[in-house]
């Protein structure tokens, strides 16, 4: 039986369809390389049931995992480069908005 976790009740639509499509995509490129589930999870060191969990986008599989396959697959620098301070648009909205607001104040 798979692992229960409150959090995964709160993860926000668009999260959770980004998390399936991931594992969709991960279950693909297995399949593309002609690896079974049993041979896939072996060199994972998971249990083939974590392995049929992950590709089917369960938010409960430890990052741990999805990372490993992400690796598996030759892509882990596209792990490394999700949350690069350059792409967090919210916080550059927040400092232009404080840059804009001193330059308020300091006006003649």
């Amino acid at each position: 039986m798979p692992k229960s976790s409150g959090h995964n009740d709160f993860l926000p639509p668009p999260a959770a369809q980004s998390v399936v499509a991931l594992g969709q995509s991960l279950a693909l490129a297995r399949q593309r390389r002609k690896e079974s589930l049993r041979s896939w999870a072996q060199r994972m060191g998971v249990a083939v049931r974590t392995l049929q969990r992950m590709e089917k986008g369960d938010p409960g599989v430890g990052m741990g995992v999805y990372a490993l396959a992400i690796w598996l697959v030759g892509r882990s620098q596209a792990l490394a480069d999700v949350a690069l301070p350059e792409f967090d648009m919210v916080a550059l909205d927040a400092e232009v908005q404080a840059a804009q607001k001193r330059g308020r104040r300091s006006a003649p």
